[in-house]
């Protein structure tokens, strides 16, 4: 604002402003009339600000703090990531194949992914996590719902599952010479029938013959060493409780933690640590086996009572 002095003791006022009822405040101010002019432009023609960086200056920073993360070891993407870089490496690769995460213009996966990490590892803000990757907070934002809504999509299914396995008791007649290899932890005569059926309750393999004392773990390992016995393409598994061993193509909930369905009935009894969540999805999953063997037992009345025929037949 300039303030000039004209000859007849009159001030006037030049002033660049766009808004109204100016003189009025400055009446008020000063306690005395003034003349006031404006020489704003009506029509004045704003400009964009230019801006002081641009998008893709930043992207060789960006590469650089994410190599230092992923890329030296593993004790640094410990620290940050809460993960090795091979466990890390397998998120990616399932959030790119599964879920259908893909690579933007200047972000890419392994940002995306390292960015929600973070944040759950150390519990930090958009904005200061925004800071740390070189990114907007509204960029951050969107890459980690977007994360967190493709991990959500991995939960319903167990990827490589065939579906699941168990043995299930026969009663059987036999000799009083006999009873004793034939009496299961039951205190029944029977066999123990490996049964093998996929997620669709269809049994696809099925094992019989063995007498009711063998252990579920004897039965598999046999079956396993057989030419024709199962079979199991690498990458893939079944499912089966903790009777059986945890190896390659067989997966085992986690031991002395809750596990049965009828244990995660009721709001209060919602799983407490990522073991019981494990084992909640797990049972959920392998519940289709013991499905299986009731539909089988109750069409089929000769499976739920001691047969009248021999052994052999």
């Amino acid at each position: 604002m300039v303030i000039s002095s004209s000859g007849d003791g009159s001030l006037f006022i030049s002033m660049i402003d766009d808004f109204k009822g100016v003189g009025s405040s400055i009446k008020a101010l000063f306690g005395r009339p003034y003349k006031v002019e404006f020489v704003a432009q009506r029509r004045r023609k704003y400009r964009r600000r230019e801006r002081s960086y641009n998008v893709t200056g930043r992207i060789p920073a960006q590469i650089n703090h994410l190599q230092r993360i992923i890329e030296i070891g593993d004790v640094q993407c410990v620290l940050n990531l809460r993960m090795n870089r091979n466990a890390f490496a397998r998120l990616c690769y399932l959030l790119e194949n599964v879920s259908g995460i893909v690579d933007l213009r200047y972000v890419r996966i392994q940002e995306n992914v390292a960015m929600f990490l973070y944040i759950l590892a150390h519990h930090k803000k958009n904005r200061v996590v925004g800071h740390d990757y070189l990114q907007s907070g509204k960029t951050v934002s969107s890459h980690v719902h977007e994360i967190l809504r493709s991990i959500l999509k991995l939960h319903p299914i167990l990827l490589g599952c065939l579906g699941a396995l168990d043995g299930t008791y026969i009663s059987v007649q036999v000799t009083n010479k006999d009873k004793a290899k034939y009496r299961s932890r039951k205190g029944t005569t029977t066999i123990n029938v490996l049964g093998v059926c996929n997620r669709d309750m269809q049994f696809i393999y099925a094992l019989t013959g063995w007498e009711g004392s063998v252990a579920d773990a004897r039965i598999l390992r046999d079956d396993v060493n057989r030419q024709d016995g199962l079979k199991i393409s690498r990458g893939c598994y079944y499912l089966c409780d903790n009777g059986y061993p945890n190896v390659e193509g067989f997966l085992t909930p986690y031991r002395r933690t809750r596990y049965h369905m009828d244990q995660w009935i009721g709001g209060s009894l919602e799983p407490q640590n990522y073991k019981e969540f494990f084992n909640s999805k797990h049972s959920h999953a392998r519940n289709v086996i013991e499905r299986a063997f009731g539909l089988l037992k109750r069409r089929w009345s000769i499976l739920r009572s001691p047969s009248f025929y021999p052994l052999k037949v």
